[in-house]
């Protein structure tokens, strides 16, 4: 909950924190040392079994300079895409040809977005004027953020139906289904307290609970409060937290992931509405940020990521090394508690010191017996990981766009988030739009035959194994 101009306070709106090595200023302190792959007219370098196979670049109303596209979610053959001025949503019954269907404004960074039916739900995290979507950024003491809720049952014509708001904001939230399917929840992460705040002071060392009724979503309202963490407004501890980034939750398994800044923790959501720390882990040598969590298809191991420098430093170079910046895997053990194996996991192309670049969303590809990831590394593109060894883990494919302009100097961009879809991998780029990106090998070939009615990649389902 904090009002900074954008260009003083990029690593707030980019998703993270103020903690992390301060942006380099050009490509001199980097070694660009990327492998050999195929290379587009257009300059996007791929692996060989991997290409991109359509964009649909953002477009006005959204072609400002801080139109930036954020998350994604999928319900049928439509594509709902977060950016700070609003969402957009795409039909892709073609992913080759994805067309624009509309673009709604309504401007709140950083719209993280999810789709349950016919609903979708923003996160707001700067101070607004009001809730409305003509608001301006507002008073940091009392502006308002939150939630947003639309009807999209006519994907032309989204009507915005309700507001929420929370404490601290909203930075990121998690599509929780209810035990009741006449209920679904949202988990909203958000962090950053400041004393001098009428609705975000110190300590928050906790999450809000939304309670949405699906038949009649304008009576959503915060049901609970729960506070995840017991170190008041000390955070100068080891794992210390002013709150959680993101969650991840795998509802089958009655399990939570939650990357909660200063450390990563596993909860048990049995009753959606009490959820309970069940470990907590640091990681003070080699993260600083964590950032979001993924399970194993069979809920073994999560993976966690690190997005050191808040995603606007050039952090995937030889002078920062493989260890930081990166994911890391914890087995889940007798189902509650993490405990780390295997070895960090960094894209091995080095980047110039022009491209903002770290670990950032990503999603399981539903391969039997396998632990293969997409993810997004902005700068750094979109790569695909294979972690079913964690002592080994390799990237098998990926696509990268190079740096944004020729001068040198680092400008944002990116992707935002990668995920799998479907048969195709769909990349948020923060200024570029949404890419469509088809890979076609021989390990990942088996996920093709799994389809799914809808995806928020914070919400895990099974998939056959």
């Amino acid at each position: 909950m904090r009002a900074i101009a954008v260009a003083a306070a990029a690593v707030s709106l980019l998703g993270a924190c103020t903690s992390g090595p301060p942006a380099p200023q050009g490509p001199a302190d980097s070694v660009a040392s990327k492998p050999p792959g195929a290379t587009t007219a257009d300059g996007v370098q791929h692996s060989p079994n991997a290409r991109l196979v359509a964009n649909v670049p953002l477009s006005a109303p959204f072609d400002g300079e801080q139109a930036w596209g954020t998350d994604l979610a999928f319900r049928g053959d439509r594509a709902y895409v977060g950016n700070y001025e609003g969402f957009t949503i795409h039909d892709i019954s073609d992913p080759a040809k994805p067309k624009v269907i509309t673009r709604v404004v309504c401007p709140g960074g950083q719209n993280d977005i999810s789709v349950s039916g016919n609903l979708v739900f923003l996160s707001v995290d700067e101070p607004r004027s009001d809730d409305t979507c003509e608001s301006l950024r507002g008073d940091s003491i009392k502006g308002w953020e939150g939630i947003r809720i639309f009807d999209v049952s006519d994907p032309a014509k989204p009507r915005y139906l309700k507001s929420i708001e929370t404490q601290c904001g909203s930075h990121t939230h998690t599509l929780v289904p209810g035990k009741d399917p006449a209920k679904i929840y949202l988990y909203v992460s958000s962090f950053g307290p400041a004393p001098d705040t009428a609705k975000c002071k110190p300590p928050h060392d906790s999450i809000a609970i939304v309670e949405v009724p699906v038949n009649d979503p304008a009576k959503a309202a915060v049901v609970a409060q729960p506070v995840l963490f017991q170190d008041g407004d000390d955070e100068s501890q080891p794992g210390a937290t002013s709150g959680c980034h993101d969650i991840t939750v795998y509802p089958e398994k009655n399990l939570a992931a939650g990357a909660c800044l200063g450390n990563g923790i596993l909860m048990d959501i049995s009753d959606p509405v009490k959820p309970k720390v069940l470990q907590q882990v640091t990681d003070a040598q080699n993260f600083s940020i964590w950032h979001s969590a993924t399970f194993s298809n069979d809920a073994s191991r999560v993976i966690f990521s690190d997005e050191l420098g808040g995603g606007i430093a050039a952090t995937c170079d030889a002078k920062t090394g493989p260890d930081k910046g990166a994911d890391a895997v914890y087995d889940i053990v007798d189902g509650r508690e993490l405990r780390r194996v295997g070895t960090y996991f960094k894209i091995p192309r080095n980047q110039t010191g022009a491209e903002n670049c770290v670990a950032h969303n990503g999603s399981l590809l539903p391969v039997p017996g396998k632990t293969i990831m997409v993810q997004a590394w902005y700068q750094g593109g979109v790569s695909v990981v294979d972690y079913t060894d964690p002592a080994a883990p390799k990237e098998i494919a990926y696509v990268d766009r190079g740096p944004i302009g020729s001068s040198g100097e680092p400008q944002l961009g990116g992707s935002w988030s990668a995920y799998y879809y479907n048969g195709y991998i769909y990349s948020s780029d923060i200024t570029k739009g949404l890419d469509v990106i088809a890979i076609d090998d021989p390990l990942t070939d088996p996920a093709k035959k799994v389809t799914v009615e809808e995806l928020n990649a914070q919400t895990q389902v099974s998939y056959p194994e």
